[in-house]
């Protein structure tokens, strides 16, 4: 059974392949156009799926959505009866369930009509959720927790898989939302694009929890894992408010009422400096969404007594909150898959569709997240030549170093003299973080290497943090807790003694986002690493995406780009190495 899976018309666009219950290829659409979050059709994805594998739209069985406009039906009819939203917000939505409806016209449109006669299905939203994460998962059963922003009239969903099965107990039903309340008060600290949450996480060590009494005034935390936001602080349900992608770009207007600035005072604008108010809202923010996000997790623990979690929703990349559960939970082994917002939904919507329609076992688990583009050597040095007088006048040279001990040791080397280097290898990651094979890479020993990159490479605020990418077997000497963490979803603290090690990569809190490399999974990544072990022994690299304030490079140009622009000292594609001279 050959099954495409998407998210669209919602951020995030995406696609996978999904072929007898195992993941062939999966990539988010803002790979190709180059537009962050994107949020249209995904046809470039749906079109690299199916050419990475020699298909042809009619081989199709299946196409799967992360989207169910019939579900939670009775829910949506209470909410218009009791709160009588604005026309506007109804005629959006009737516009969206239209663009649902209409996937299989934009097939037609791009194949030819009539090529696909296969299947389309509409999976709910949070069901796919549940389903990207439990169904890839190592686990036969686990508690499973899905939590975003909204998605089929629902924000939270949580129950129970097993085998191939995900019962769902718990929904928690819009207005009401952890991921709102989030992106809200990330709209009020003057962070306005869509998908800047993060930035609370990165400037929340910086504050203190000044203001969690206040906050709970806004997110009421209750008994048994439920919560409700207070709606008199918030607009976005009943006023003329848009949610828009005009072009596939997501714009969305402020969330929150007048009562949060009489509260807070005037929100912070986009280019004013960031003061210790600001620091410490974003502290208090972190710490009472914890406290909710902890609360279903101990309610759903208590019930059915598993050691095993599955996270998936836009919140489930709350990499701060994903470092606690171990710690203040009784959970043992957490599973969060590299794509745990919407676009992770497209993997959701085919693996819920493949154990839908066949009675076979899971056989599948994701180990890693390289489903993405690849080139081999004589396109890269096709791309090298088109760009030759580019690197001629930025005074380039490159090279290529078939041996990879060769290759290893003099990156590894120009790393620990302090070079900045951009590392393109083998296929493409899945999911927002750079994991290896579309990174830039730089010395953790060096306090001075957080400025370089931010002020000067990626151009970007000076509190955003990097993450060490640390060789497996040495988690248990540089952090505090000796965990499995290949898509680098958690934080941790680094140990104590360690911090001066390690400076560039360990944030003002004393943690880090680590990324746990290993061998069997990316051998080319893990031997880099420790080749530089060899040298320094330091057996972590800083990582970071390779990009500059756009989608991260899917292809050789766009990496030799971007490497151009920013000046940084070395690119290596594949086995070529290009050196910029007396940078």
């Amino acid at each position: 059974m050959k099954i495409i899976g998407i998210n669209a018309f919602h951020a995030d666009s995406s696609a996978c392949l999904v072929v007898d219950g195992k993941l062939i290829s999966a990539v988010e659409e803002e790979r190709f156009n180059r537009i962050k979050h994107w949020a249209g059709f995904p046809i470039n994805s749906i079109k690299y799926c199916l050419k990475s594998s020699n298909l042809e739209i009619s081989d199709i069985d299946h196409i799967s959505i992360n989207i169910d406009p019939k579900a939670n039906y009775f829910k949506k009819f209470l909410f218009l009866i009791q709160h009588r939203p604005s026309l506007n917000l109804i005629f959006r939505k009737i516009k969206k369930k239209q663009k649902y409806n209409s996937i299989i016209n934009l097939i037609d449109k791009e194949f030819g009509s009539g090529k696909f006669k296969g299947e389309i299905n509409n999976i709910e939203h949070h069901y796919a959720h549940l389903s990207s994460a439990f169904h890839v998962s190592p686990f036969k059963d686990a508690c499973v927790l899905s939590v975003d922003g909204f998605g089929d009239f629902a924000s939270t969903a949580w129950g129970y898989g097993q085998n191939e099965k995900i019962s769902i107990d718990q929904k928690i039903y819009f207005p009401h939302s952890l991921g709102i309340f989030y992106q809200s008060m990330t709209q009020y600290l003057g962070f306005k694009n869509y998908g800047d949450e993060y930035k609370i996480m990165g400037l929340a060590p910086y504050g203190k929890p000044a203001y969690v009494n206040d906050l709970k005034k806004i997110l009421l935390i209750q008994e048994k894992g439920i919560f409700k936001l207070n709606l008199d602080y918030y607009k976005f349900y009943k006023e003329n408010f848009n949610y828009r992608w005009e072009n596939g770009i997501v714009e969305i207007d402020d969330l929150y009422s007048n009562k949060l600035t009489e509260l807070f005072g005037i929100e912070r604008k986009k280019d004013e400096p960031l003061n210790q108010f600001h620091k410490d809202i974003a502290h208090s923010t972190q710490k009472v969404y914890e406290e909710a996000f902890l609360n279903i997790l101990h309610n759903l623990y208590n019930k059915y007594q598993s050691d095993n979690l599955c996270i998936a929703g836009g919140c489930g990349m709350n990499s701060v909150a994903n470092g606690k559960i171990k710690n203040q939970t009784k959970f043992k082994n957490i599973y969060i898959q590299p794509a745990a917002g919407d676009a992770g939904g497209s993997i959701g919507a085919a693996f819920a569709t493949h154990f839908k329609n066949s009675n076979n076992k899971r056989s599948f688990q994701m180990k890693h997240a390289y489903w993405g583009t690849s080139f081999n050597d004589d396109e890269i040095l096709e791309c090298l030549n088109k760009s030759n007088q580019k690197m001629i006048d930025e005074k380039c040279t490159f090279e290529k170093i078939t041996d990879d001990k060769t290759l290893n040791s003099t990156v590894a080397k120009a790393i620990s003299e302090g070079k900045v280097v951009g590392w393109f290898q083998g296929r493409m990651e899945w999911g927002p973080r750079a994991l290896g094979n579309r990174s830039i890479l730089g010395d953790p020993r060096r306090a001075d290497m957080k400025d370089i990159l931010n002020l000067k490479i990626k151009r970007r605020e000076s509190f955003r943090p990097f993450a060490p990418s640390i060789l497996r077997e040495h988690v248990e000497n540089w952090f505090e807790n000796d965990d499995e963490v290949p898509f680098m979803m958690k934080v941790y603290q680094i140990k104590n003694e360690k911090r001066n090690e390690i400076p560039a990569v360990t944030h003002i809190d004393g943690s880090g986002r680590l990324q746990t490399v290993y061998k069997e999974t990316n051998q080319k990544y893990y031997n880099l690493i420790n080749e530089f072990y060899n040298l320094t022994k330091i057996p972590i690299l800083l990582n970071t995406s390779f990009n500059e304030n756009e989608p991260i490079v899917s292809n050789p140009k766009e990496a030799l780009d971007c490497f151009l622009r920013t000046r940084m000292d070395i690119i290596v594609l594949n086995n070529y190495l290009v050196t910029r001279i007396n940078n």
